[in-house]
Protein backbone atom coordinates (compact mmCIF):
# COMPACT_ATOMS: atom_id res chain seq x y z
CA UNK A 1 0.00 0.00 0.00
CA UNK A 2 1.22 3.24 -0.75
CA UNK A 3 1.35 5.98 1.88
CA UNK A 4 -0.88 8.51 2.03
CA UNK A 5 1.76 11.58 1.57
CA UNK A 6 3.66 9.49 -0.44
CA UNK A 7 1.77 10.72 -3.51
CA UNK A 8 2.26 14.82 -2.19
CA UNK A 9 5.80 14.94 -2.30
CA UNK A 10 6.97 16.32 -5.23
CA UNK A 11 10.13 18.53 -4.80
CA UNK A 12 12.89 18.18 -1.87
CA UNK A 13 15.14 21.40 -0.90
CA UNK A 14 18.91 21.11 -1.02
CA UNK A 15 20.93 23.26 1.45
CA UNK A 16 24.53 23.67 0.65
CA UNK A 17 27.51 24.39 3.11
CA UNK A 18 26.67 28.12 3.11
CA UNK A 19 23.21 30.46 2.93
CA UNK A 20 25.87 33.64 2.93
CA UNK A 21 25.51 35.21 -0.26
CA UNK A 22 29.57 36.40 -0.03
CA UNK A 23 30.24 32.84 -0.29
CA UNK A 24 28.66 31.49 -3.33
CA UNK A 25 30.53 33.32 -5.81
CA UNK A 26 33.69 31.44 -4.20
CA UNK A 27 31.84 28.16 -3.99
CA UNK A 28 30.66 28.70 -7.74
CA UNK A 29 34.02 28.94 -8.69
CA UNK A 30 35.30 26.19 -6.77
CA UNK A 31 33.06 24.05 -8.09
CA UNK A 32 33.55 24.85 -11.62
CA UNK A 33 37.48 25.12 -12.25
CA UNK A 34 37.45 21.29 -10.24
CA UNK A 35 34.68 20.32 -12.79
CA UNK A 36 36.06 21.83 -15.62
CA UNK A 37 39.82 20.23 -14.56
CA UNK A 38 38.16 16.76 -14.01
CA UNK A 39 36.43 16.80 -17.52
CA UNK A 40 40.09 17.98 -19.03
CA UNK A 41 42.20 15.69 -17.81
CA UNK A 42 40.32 13.12 -17.83
CA UNK A 43 39.07 13.15 -21.72
CA UNK A 44 42.77 13.70 -22.73
CA UNK A 45 43.79 10.60 -20.73
CA UNK A 46 40.81 8.62 -22.70
CA UNK A 47 41.85 10.61 -25.97
CA UNK A 48 45.59 9.65 -25.36
CA UNK A 49 45.16 6.01 -24.52
CA UNK A 50 42.78 5.33 -27.32
CA UNK A 51 44.69 7.07 -30.01
CA UNK A 52 47.95 5.05 -29.38
CA UNK A 53 48.11 1.55 -29.91
CA UNK A 54 50.99 0.90 -27.68
CA UNK A 55 48.72 1.96 -24.86
CA UNK A 56 45.89 -0.72 -25.79
CA UNK A 57 47.26 -2.76 -22.72
CA UNK A 58 45.32 -3.88 -19.31
CA UNK A 59 46.96 -1.11 -17.30
CA UNK A 60 45.91 1.73 -19.78
CA UNK A 61 42.45 -0.11 -20.11
CA UNK A 62 41.10 0.08 -16.90
CA UNK A 63 42.80 3.67 -16.53
CA UNK A 64 40.69 4.92 -19.32
CA UNK A 65 37.45 3.54 -18.05
CA UNK A 66 38.51 5.04 -15.03
CA UNK A 67 38.26 8.09 -16.84
CA UNK A 68 35.34 7.65 -17.95
CA UNK A 69 33.31 6.54 -15.04
CA UNK A 70 35.07 10.05 -13.21
CA UNK A 71 33.53 11.84 -16.07
CA UNK A 72 30.14 10.69 -15.90
CA UNK A 73 30.70 10.59 -11.78
CA UNK A 74 31.10 14.24 -11.31
CA UNK A 75 28.87 15.20 -14.56
CA UNK A 76 25.82 13.59 -11.74
CA UNK A 77 25.93 16.00 -9.47
CA UNK A 78 28.17 19.08 -10.21
CA UNK A 79 26.27 20.70 -13.25
CA UNK A 80 23.41 20.39 -10.71
CA UNK A 81 25.27 22.18 -7.85
CA UNK A 82 26.59 24.80 -10.79
CA UNK A 83 23.24 25.86 -11.66
CA UNK A 84 21.49 25.83 -8.30
CA UNK A 85 24.58 28.02 -7.11
CA UNK A 86 23.68 30.86 -10.20
CA UNK A 87 19.93 30.44 -9.76
CA UNK A 88 19.62 30.75 -6.41
CA UNK A 89 18.10 27.88 -6.79
CA UNK A 90 17.58 24.66 -3.68
CA UNK A 91 14.74 22.73 -5.40
CA UNK A 92 15.23 19.35 -6.82
CA UNK A 93 12.08 17.25 -8.05
CA UNK A 94 11.68 13.66 -6.38
CA UNK A 95 12.14 11.96 -9.85
CA UNK A 96 15.15 14.23 -10.51
CA UNK A 97 16.34 12.97 -6.76
CA UNK A 98 16.04 9.19 -7.18
CA UNK A 99 17.35 9.47 -10.79
CA UNK A 100 20.84 11.24 -8.80
CA UNK A 101 21.03 8.84 -6.53
CA UNK A 102 20.79 5.83 -9.32
CA UNK A 103 23.50 7.48 -11.40
CA UNK A 104 25.50 8.96 -8.51
CA UNK A 105 25.91 5.03 -7.02
CA UNK A 106 26.36 3.37 -10.69
CA UNK A 107 29.32 5.13 -11.47
CA UNK A 108 30.74 5.64 -7.56
CA UNK A 109 30.22 1.70 -7.44
CA UNK A 110 32.29 1.17 -11.13
CA UNK A 111 35.02 3.60 -9.25
CA UNK A 112 35.80 1.42 -6.70
CA UNK A 113 35.67 -1.98 -8.94
CA UNK A 114 37.65 -0.29 -11.22
CA UNK A 115 40.38 1.07 -8.80
CA UNK A 116 40.48 -2.69 -7.20
CA UNK A 117 41.30 -4.20 -11.10
CA UNK A 118 43.86 -1.65 -11.46
CA UNK A 119 45.29 -2.67 -7.97
CA UNK A 120 45.54 -6.34 -8.93
CA UNK A 121 46.73 -5.23 -12.42
CA UNK A 122 49.80 -3.82 -10.47
CA UNK A 123 50.07 -6.74 -8.09
CA UNK A 124 50.26 -9.16 -11.13
CA UNK A 125 52.53 -6.88 -13.37
CA UNK A 126 55.12 -6.47 -10.50
CA UNK A 127 55.12 -9.52 -8.60
CA UNK A 128 54.46 -11.98 -11.32
CA UNK A 129 55.77 -10.16 -14.70
CA UNK A 130 56.72 -13.27 -16.57
CA UNK A 131 52.93 -14.60 -16.76
CA UNK A 132 51.34 -11.01 -16.90
CA UNK A 133 50.04 -11.08 -20.37
CA UNK A 134 48.91 -14.60 -19.80
CA UNK A 135 46.93 -13.68 -16.61
CA UNK A 136 45.76 -10.29 -17.99
CA UNK A 137 44.42 -11.44 -20.72
CA UNK A 138 41.74 -9.06 -23.04
CA UNK A 139 39.26 -11.79 -22.51
CA UNK A 140 39.63 -11.66 -18.37
CA UNK A 141 39.70 -7.93 -18.81
CA UNK A 142 36.36 -7.33 -20.79
CA UNK A 143 34.81 -9.76 -18.39
CA UNK A 144 35.45 -7.70 -15.22
CA UNK A 145 34.56 -4.53 -17.02
CA UNK A 146 31.35 -6.02 -17.64
CA UNK A 147 30.89 -8.07 -14.18
CA UNK A 148 31.77 -4.67 -12.57
CA UNK A 149 29.09 -2.89 -14.89
CA UNK A 150 26.38 -5.40 -14.36
CA UNK A 151 26.91 -5.55 -10.38
CA UNK A 152 27.21 -1.73 -10.11
CA UNK A 153 23.64 -1.21 -12.23
CA UNK A 154 22.20 -3.71 -10.46
CA UNK A 155 23.25 -2.80 -6.81
CA UNK A 156 22.09 0.60 -7.85
CA UNK A 157 18.71 -0.46 -9.08
CA UNK A 158 17.56 -2.03 -5.96
CA UNK A 159 18.97 0.83 -3.91
CA UNK A 160 17.08 3.42 -6.05
CA UNK A 161 13.96 1.36 -5.77
CA UNK A 162 13.70 0.36 -1.96
CA UNK A 163 14.02 4.67 -1.80
CA UNK A 164 10.56 4.50 -3.43
CA UNK A 165 9.52 2.93 -1.08
CA UNK A 166 9.81 5.05 1.19
CA UNK A 167 7.66 8.05 2.34
CA UNK A 168 8.32 11.35 3.73
CA UNK A 169 6.59 14.15 6.11
CA UNK A 170 6.80 17.46 6.49
CA UNK A 171 10.93 17.44 6.45
CA UNK A 172 11.66 17.78 2.81
CA UNK A 173 15.05 19.62 3.19
CA UNK A 174 18.20 17.83 2.49
CA UNK A 175 21.67 19.03 4.27
CA UNK A 176 23.45 18.76 1.02
CA UNK A 177 24.40 19.93 -2.50
CA UNK A 178 23.56 16.73 -3.81
CA UNK A 179 20.98 13.65 -3.24
CA UNK A 180 22.46 10.78 -1.15
CA UNK A 181 21.24 7.62 -0.29
CA UNK A 182 21.74 8.10 3.23
CA UNK A 183 19.84 11.37 3.52
CA UNK A 184 17.57 10.01 2.21
CA UNK A 185 16.64 7.36 4.97
CA UNK A 186 17.65 9.86 7.07
CA UNK A 187 14.95 11.96 6.02
CA UNK A 188 12.25 9.58 5.68
CA UNK A 189 9.07 8.93 7.99
CA UNK A 190 8.89 5.92 7.40
CA UNK A 191 10.66 2.26 8.60
CA UNK A 192 13.89 2.45 6.99
CA UNK A 193 15.32 -0.71 8.53
CA UNK A 194 15.65 -2.70 5.50
CA UNK A 195 16.87 0.03 4.11
CA UNK A 196 19.88 0.51 6.49
CA UNK A 197 20.35 -2.98 6.78
CA UNK A 198 20.49 -3.19 2.95
CA UNK A 199 22.88 -0.02 2.13
CA UNK A 200 25.69 -0.99 5.34
CA UNK A 201 25.60 -4.74 3.04
CA UNK A 202 26.21 -3.35 0.23
CA UNK A 203 28.36 -1.20 1.91
CA UNK A 204 30.81 -3.91 2.85
CA UNK A 205 30.13 -6.05 -0.06
CA UNK A 206 31.04 -3.56 -2.65
CA UNK A 207 33.28 -1.34 -1.19
CA UNK A 208 34.92 -2.76 2.00
CA UNK A 209 36.21 -6.27 0.96
CA UNK A 210 37.36 -4.42 -2.60
CA UNK A 211 38.97 -1.53 -0.30
CA UNK A 212 40.81 -4.75 1.90
CA UNK A 213 41.52 -5.81 -1.65
CA UNK A 214 43.22 -3.00 -2.65
CA UNK A 215 45.59 -2.77 0.17
CA UNK A 216 46.07 -6.43 0.33
CA UNK A 217 47.87 -6.20 -3.80
CA UNK A 218 49.85 -2.86 -2.38
CA UNK A 219 50.97 -5.27 0.45
CA UNK A 220 52.14 -7.69 -1.68
CA UNK A 221 53.48 -5.16 -3.83
CA UNK A 222 55.66 -3.43 -1.72
CA UNK A 223 57.06 -7.18 -0.40
CA UNK A 224 58.09 -7.15 -3.84
CA UNK A 225 59.39 -4.01 -4.26
CA UNK A 226 61.54 -4.57 -1.44
CA UNK A 227 63.59 -7.89 -3.04
CA UNK A 228 64.80 -5.33 -5.75
CA UNK A 229 68.52 -4.58 -6.22
CA UNK A 230 68.01 -1.01 -7.76
CA UNK A 231 67.59 1.40 -5.34
CA UNK A 232 66.47 4.03 -7.93
CA UNK A 233 63.99 1.42 -8.83
CA UNK A 234 62.98 1.06 -5.22
CA UNK A 235 62.53 4.99 -4.64
CA UNK A 236 60.53 4.93 -7.96
CA UNK A 237 58.03 2.43 -7.26
CA UNK A 238 57.67 3.02 -3.44
CA UNK A 239 56.67 6.89 -4.66
CA UNK A 240 54.12 5.21 -6.77
CA UNK A 241 52.61 3.60 -4.56
CA UNK A 242 52.38 6.26 -2.03
CA UNK A 243 50.14 8.61 -4.61
CA UNK A 244 48.35 5.88 -5.43
CA UNK A 245 47.38 5.08 -2.22
CA UNK A 246 47.06 8.66 -1.31
CA UNK A 247 43.98 8.96 -3.85
CA UNK A 248 42.55 5.53 -2.98
CA UNK A 249 42.81 6.27 0.81
CA UNK A 250 40.98 9.85 -0.01
CA UNK A 251 38.11 8.10 -2.16
CA UNK A 252 37.85 4.98 0.66
CA UNK A 253 38.03 6.69 3.92
CA UNK A 254 35.75 9.83 2.91
CA UNK A 255 32.88 7.31 1.12
CA UNK A 256 33.13 4.92 4.13
CA UNK A 257 32.99 7.70 6.61
CA UNK A 258 29.76 9.11 4.92
CA UNK A 259 27.77 6.09 5.01
CA UNK A 260 29.45 4.12 8.16
CA UNK A 261 27.99 7.16 10.20
CA UNK A 262 25.16 7.73 8.59
CA UNK A 263 23.29 5.94 12.11
CA UNK A 264 25.19 8.61 14.38
CA UNK A 265 24.65 11.77 15.19
CA UNK A 266 27.46 13.97 13.12
CA UNK A 267 27.87 16.84 11.48
CA UNK A 268 25.97 17.27 8.45
CA UNK A 269 28.56 20.07 7.52
CA UNK A 270 31.14 17.33 7.76
CA UNK A 271 29.10 14.63 6.14
CA UNK A 272 28.70 17.03 3.04
CA UNK A 273 32.12 17.99 2.94
CA UNK A 274 33.10 13.79 2.59
CA UNK A 275 30.84 13.51 0.52
CA UNK A 276 32.06 16.50 -2.00
CA UNK A 277 35.80 15.12 -1.21
CA UNK A 278 34.75 11.27 -2.69
CA UNK A 279 32.59 12.59 -5.85
CA UNK A 280 34.62 15.77 -6.88
CA UNK A 281 38.19 15.92 -5.34
CA UNK A 282 39.08 12.18 -5.84
CA UNK A 283 37.72 12.09 -9.69
CA UNK A 284 39.57 15.57 -10.14
CA UNK A 285 43.29 14.06 -8.43
CA UNK A 286 42.85 10.45 -10.24
CA UNK A 287 44.00 11.55 -13.85
CA UNK A 288 47.42 13.71 -12.26
CA UNK A 289 48.20 10.46 -9.86
CA UNK A 290 47.61 7.77 -12.29
CA UNK A 291 49.53 9.97 -15.19
CA UNK A 292 51.74 12.34 -13.47
CA UNK A 293 55.24 9.86 -13.14
CA UNK A 294 53.41 7.57 -16.60
CA UNK A 295 56.05 8.65 -19.11
CA UNK A 296 53.71 6.78 -21.59
CA UNK A 297 50.60 8.69 -21.22
CA UNK A 298 53.17 12.03 -21.23
CA UNK A 299 54.75 11.17 -24.42
CA UNK A 300 51.22 10.23 -25.96
CA UNK A 301 50.00 13.46 -25.07
CA UNK A 302 53.43 15.31 -26.82
CA UNK A 303 52.90 13.49 -29.54
CA UNK A 304 49.01 14.33 -29.79
CA UNK A 305 50.04 18.01 -29.08
CA UNK A 306 52.74 17.73 -31.88
CA UNK A 307 50.47 16.57 -34.32
CA UNK A 308 47.41 18.92 -33.38
CA UNK A 309 49.86 22.09 -33.54
CA UNK A 310 50.09 22.41 -36.76
CA UNK A 311 46.06 22.92 -37.46
CA UNK A 312 45.90 25.68 -34.59
CA UNK A 313 48.47 27.15 -32.09
CA UNK A 314 45.48 27.88 -29.45
CA UNK A 315 46.01 24.17 -28.42
CA UNK A 316 49.52 25.19 -27.49
CA UNK A 317 48.09 26.48 -24.26
CA UNK A 318 46.67 23.41 -23.72
CA UNK A 319 49.76 21.85 -23.50
CA UNK A 320 51.48 24.35 -21.47
CA UNK A 321 48.53 23.88 -18.55
CA UNK A 322 49.51 20.12 -18.89
CA UNK A 323 53.02 21.42 -17.82
CA UNK A 324 54.51 18.83 -20.58
CA UNK A 325 57.61 20.15 -21.97
CA UNK A 326 59.58 19.15 -25.64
Amino acid sequence: MVPENYSRITEFLLWGFSEEPELQPLILGLFLSMYLITLFRNMLIILAITSHSNLHTPMYFFLSNLSFADICFTSTTVPKILFDIQTQSKVITYGDCITQIYFLMLFGLLDNFLLTMMAYDRFVAICHPLHYTVIMNPRLCGLLLLVSWIMSALSSLLQSLMVLQLSFCTVLEIPHFFCELNQMIQIACSDTFLNNVMMYFSVGLFAGIPFTGILYSYFKIVSCIRGMSSAQGKYKAFSTCVSHLSVVFLFYCTGLGVYLSSASTHSTHSSAIASVIYTVVTPMLNPFIYSLRNKDIKGALKKFYAMAAIKGPTVLGLKNSLGLKD
